[in-house]
């Protein structure tokens, strides 16, 4: 039984299992890689999508449940004024490192700032804490998501050699990294 699906704003049929995750089904059958594989339980965010505008994890979300619903993808985001400012923002501030989880954060923050246009740092919080960066982006995330928010330019934000341990120390550079069972 075919499924149909509107992603990024175009409607597409295929067949698929129904209890096949919607991360595979974007990337295997309909060949669009930019949502990444993280970790396949939710817990990291690389595979966030948004379903009906709300940002979900697709690695355990079954195509099944999906059927007629509307999803965006990091490859669509930019039609949205909110995920068009925060791509530029990313860049403006030179988010990316790797890059590998920056799909998922994008698509965590344009989904705050659709819903929430000037998000408090506790807003910023809890919308980007299942997002992890192994790089360790997070001052810059927040940096970005506050220029889209204020509309101001801000400065990008470097950290002497010595700090990142320093800051680590503090919490300022894990400050929205919540791992369950660890205070």
């Amino acid at each position: 039984m075919a499924t149909m699906l509107t992603i990024n704003g175009e409607q597409k049929s295929f067949d698929a299992p129904a209890d096949m995750p919607l991360l595979w089904v974007l990337r295997d059958i309909l060949g669009m890689t930019g949502t990444k594989y993280g970790c396949g339980i939710a817990q990291c965010g690389a595979c966030t999508v948004h379903v009906e505008g709300r940002p979900v994890r697709s690695c355990v979300l079954p195509v099944g449940a999906l059927n007629g619903r509307s999803i965006t993808t990091i490859e669509g985001v930019a039609a949205s004024p909110a995920g068009a400012k925060v791509q530029k923002a990313w860049l403006d501030l030179e988010v990316i490192q790797c890059g590998y989880c920056q799909s998922g954060q994008i698509m965590s923050a344009a989904a705050l700032l659709a819903a929430t246009p000037e998000p408090s740092d506790a807003e910023i919080d809890v919308a980007m804490s299942g997002n992890i960066c192994r790089c360790g982006t997070y001052v810059r995330i927040r940096e970005a998501i506050r220029q889209v928010a204020t509309g101001q330019k801000v400065a990008p934000q470097t950290l002497p050699n010595e700090a990142p341990n320093q800051a680590a120390a503090t919490g300022q550079v894990l400050s929205f990294v919540r791992v369950e069972g660890v205070a």
